[in-house]
């Protein structure tokens, strides 16, 4: 009894952090040219940042916050997949450690970023270009190495293992199993894009396809428990 209880809160856990992400997504594209953004130099970016108040940076807090929603996901997923234990766990550990590097990587914008604009409102030239240097090397490890690579290709493997492990569980429906390992794999494949930008278009459409998968998969598990 108690396990089903975990697979139904694993299950809403991915709906509420799908539709969230959809929600903070679409306010940070709207109000801060989000993702494109992030190739932005600290001279555009940092002023835009400060600009945008407590507002945007209580948006960005909450948008750093999301990725925890895939970890009690992942937790309700083992519970929902019995017969791959083996698989299950080495998903749960893989979408902890993804989950977390993302948390970390999107946690720049509220700390340090945030820091950051307000130095470099009120500096000088020198100061400025202190900051612009430290601005691009914590987007290159905190964001592109950990939260985007790291995060995402362990996330990518959570969900491969989870697309596998539901073909072993009958009360799941045969297409369910597919669909989560080709979202996989083009998880992966985007993921890539940092070091093989011609995969950017890939990872532009995960982008819809991750709320949507997370959805799906969220919405089996509440409603198909072991």
């Amino acid at each position: 009894m108690h396990s089903q209880y975990v697979i139904l809160i694993g299950g809403i856990s991915l709906i509420i952090g799908a539709i969230s992400f959809v929600v903070v997504f679409s306010y940070l594209a709207a109000n801060f040219d989000y993702p494109k953004v992030l190739d932005g130099s600290a001279a555009d970016v940092l002023p835009r940042l400060r600009a945008g108040g407590a507002r945007m940076r209580a948006v960005w807090a909450i948008y750093s916050a999301l990725p925890l929603f895939l970890i009690v996901g992942a937790i309700g997923a083992f519970f929902a997949l019995p017969s791959s234990p083996g698989l299950a766990a080495t998903g749960v550990v893989s979408a902890t450690v993804g989950s977390l590097a993302m948390c970390l990587g999107l946690m720049r914008w509220p700390s340090v970023h945030w820091a950051l604009a307000e130095a470099y409102e009120t500096g000088g030239p020198e100061a400025k270009y202190g900051i612009a240097a430290m601005f691009s090397g914590l987007n290159l490890y905190l964001g592109n190495y950990i939260g985007e690579f790291l995060g995402e290709v362990c996330l990518g493997i959570f969900f491969l293992l989870s697309g596998i492990a539901l073909f072993a569980e009958p009360q799941f429906p045969g297409w369910l199993g597919i669909s989560g390992v080709a979202f996989a794999v083009l998880f992966l494949i985007g993921a890539l894009r940092n070091a093989v930008p011609r995969v950017q278009l890939i990872a532009d459409i995960n982008n819809y396809l991750l709320p949507l998968w997370l959805i799906v998969l969220g919405g089996a598990i509440a409603w198909f428990p072991a």
